[in-house]
């Protein structure tokens, strides 16, 4: 039985991207981490600085794909409440016509957030929210085809995964299905580890998932600073994807008693190649 993509929205990261050039931006974040209410003004600093997506996760325990930073955060999170899966919505509900620029891409996990809802449900619900596309993660891939065409019923765009060292198959897969974008996951690891080689020498691992997929590719894992960023870039990649230092950024801020938004807005400007 053959999967029916769901349609393909606007880019989320304008157009591809020729080697070299400057990769569009997406920064992780979970929900909750910082509080909502002040999540939803730095929300709106990331759309007046031209982020281009926030994956914004429904914060869950014990991955075993995050390192110490985001499993921190996820705990923090957590400890407060208030940020399960329809709390998030609600929160995407409100700030998501707010946004002029940024994207919301929505992570949630099977087994903590979507394994015990009707999944045709569930995806219209996020989609009903204003939610841009939906990545879920640890998806059993006996379910792949009925989520795939639970997206497609709602017009929910998914956003999905593979890491650069995955078969061919798994990875032409993943292009394949990809339609608000593919993560490219740089490094078979916990998040925040980079590969060896540097970000750039993923260059051929892209070229090759664009023969598979008209979404924009995402570069993800171990992209920190500005020089990630550029390598990314240089890789021809569309996107780079920012999570464990964007977390330890807000961690940081909040152990420091910063105006949160002000010093995310300088992690940004700091990240952002020139």
């Amino acid at each position: 039985m053959s999967s029916t993509p769901a349609p393909t929205a606007a880019p989320f990261f304008p157009g591809r991207r020729a080697p070299g050039a400057t990769p569009g931006l997406a920064l992780f974040l979970n929900a909750g981490d910082p509080p909502l209410p002040v999540l939803h003004d730095l929300v709106l600093m990331l759309d007046e600085e031209g982020v281009d997506c926030l994956e914004l996760a429904v914060p869950f325990p014990d991955s075993v794909t995050d390192g110490p930073v985001i499993r921190r955060s996820a705990s923090r999170a957590l400890g407060r409440g208030g940020a399960a899966l329809d709390d998030v919505l609600a929160f995407v509900a409100d700030v998501r016509p707010r946004l002029t620029h940024t994207r919301i891409a929505l992570l949630a996990d099977w087994r903590y957030s979507l394994g015990r809802r009707d999944p045709t449900a569930a995806t219209r619900d996020i989609a009903a929210s204003g939610a841009d596309a939906l990545l879920v993660h640890a998806l059993p891939p006996r379910l792949r085809t009925a989520y795939l065409e639970s997206a497609a019923a709602a017009a929910l765009p998914v956003v999905t995964t593979c890491y650069a060292s995955s078969p061919d198959a798994t990875r032409a897969r993943a292009a394949q299905d990809a339609t608000a974008y593919l993560y490219l996951v740089a490094h078979y690891g916990r998040s925040g580890t980079a590969p060896a080689a540097g970000h750039g020498a993923l260059a051929r691992t892209v070229a090759e998932l664009r023969e598979h997929t008209a979404a924009p590719i995402a570069v993800g894992f171990g992209v920190s600073t500005r020089e990630d960023v550029e390598a990314v870039g240089a890789s021809g990649a569309d996107a780079a994807i920012i999570g464990s230092a964007a977390v330890a950024a807000v961690e940081r801020a909040q152990q420091d008693g910063r105006d949160l938004p002000g010093a995310f807005r300088e992690f940004v400007r700091s990240v952002r190649p020139a």
